[in-house]
């Protein structure tokens, strides 16, 4: 590298360490854990109340909470609430389930004013489509060759 080079690498270098954002990791992680962490107990929260004042068998509790959090986190993200808990927890937001309703709800959203059809229903799943896809299809080949192995005896 010839000295020309080296000078517009120092000051490249000197530049992006001027202009990049300090990273505050500890109090991001902190709020992460905070975040992440109230979401899991208000879950657990609503596994109690089906379990102990609805009196709902176990199949039914486990319902009754994913349907509940999946519901209040696409509520909060078409209220911008979400946005706002995203942008403060950073990674704590995206509880798996909480966090997956906000995947599918906020394309919709953004292209609500492309119509029903165009809009909402093409763009649904652009975030969570692949997910879904690579799950279900993961889960199905996995099926296959645990079925496969029963039937030669080897499970």
């Amino acid at each position: 590298m010839n000295i020309r080079e080296r000078l517009k690498m120092e000051n490249y270098t000197a530049y992006v360490q001027k202009e990049m954002p300090k990273s505050h990791t500890l109090l991001e992680c902190l709020r992460a854990f905070l975040v992440g962490g109230a979401i899991c107990c208000l879950g657990q929260g609503l596994r109690n109340f089906a379990a102990d004042v609805l009196r709902l068998d176990e199949g039914s509790t486990a319902a009754f909470t994913s349907i509940v959090l999946i519901f209040l986190g696409a509520l909060l993200t078409g209220l911008g609430v979400y946005d706002v808990l995203g942008r403060f927890a950073g990674a704590g937001s995206i509880v798996p389930i909480t966090g997956f309703s906000n995947s599918v709800v906020s394309p919709a959203l953004e292209f609500r004013a492309e119509g029903y059809i165009l809009g909402v229903g093409a763009k649904l799943f652009t975030v969570a489509g692949p997910v879904l896809v690579y799950g279900i299809s993961s889960s199905i080949l996995v099926g296959l060759v645990y079925f496969l192995a029963k039937c030669l005896g080897w499970a």
